[in-house]
């Protein structure tokens, strides 16, 4: 099982060289990194970052990887040039940094990512996946956002969550058993939300012995004894990306 003594082991991909296949783009008032496959598509998939920004190469690594399975993705800077938090800062201070960075106060971007998406890059079908931070804005953006056609929340912290389970459009939550920042309780509670209030399709899987930022570990990160889940949640991922884009 994972074992990582840090606060969020979800950065512990930084110290990775790893640059990314694509490139960053200026969207309006919005920085973003976006790659494309070699065969041209109408499908793409907005990845929403974790507390450590846009340019963390977990991120980028699984942005490629949605470009491998023939999506447009793209990475955009949902902190709009304020500074993503970074493993050295002092964990006292991280509910005030928080503060300022709603997780559900992103409709303007995703607005304005849509448009380019749209008519810069010929989308027709966009989905949406997030991880932490992001997780929580996909269950935003699933309950609020017409256009957007599916939704793979990745740990999304639950305390983030708006108390909403009326979602818009079919949604898959990938949970660890073994998060510190997600009990197992507060995933029950939202199961039984989804089950009383969701009409339309969803999924709740919890993945044996994974902490917190799993799925999204970089290759020389991973113990072998997570290695099989964190292919499955991966192959999870793209599988429902694949069922509704």
């Amino acid at each position: 099982m994972a074992n990582e003594s840090r606060p969020c082991p979800c950065d512990i991909g930084d110290r990775s060289d790893y640059g990314g296949r694509g490139q960053e783009v200026q969207v309006e008032h919005i920085k973003a990194y976006i790659c494309k496959p070699p065969a041209s598509t109408d499908k793409a998939v907005i990845v929403i970052h974790d507390i450590f920004g846009w340019q963390l190469p977990n991120t980028r690594y699984i942005t490629d990887m949605l470009t491998t399975n023939g999506y447009i993705a793209i990475c955009p800077d949902f902190f709009v040039g304020q500074e993503a938090w970074k493993p050295s800062n002092d964990w006292a201070t991280f509910d005030d940094w928080l503060k300022t960075r709603n997780a559900s106060k992103t409709d303007k971007e995703v607005d304005v990512v849509l448009k380019y998406l749209s008519k810069q890059c010929g989308a027709k079908r966009i989905g949406v996946i997030g991880f932490c931070w992001g997780g929580a804005a996909v269950h935003h953006l699933m309950l609020k956002n017409p256009h957007l056609k599916t939704g793979v929340s990745l740990y999304g912290v639950i305390k983030f969550f708006e108390d909403s389970s009326s979602l818009l459009h079919p949604t898959f939550f990938i949970f660890a058993e073994k998060d510190e920042y997600i009990s197992m309780e507060q995933v029950k509670q939202l199961e039984q939300k989804l089950k009383q209030n969701c009409k339309v399709h969803y999924e709740v899987k919890i993945y044996p012995g994974q902490t917190h930022g799993f799925v999204h570990r970089k290759r020389e990160d991973i113990n072998p004894q997570d290695k099989l889940y964190i292919e499955e949640g991966r192959k999870d991922m793209i599988n429902w990306l694949n069922k509704y884009l």
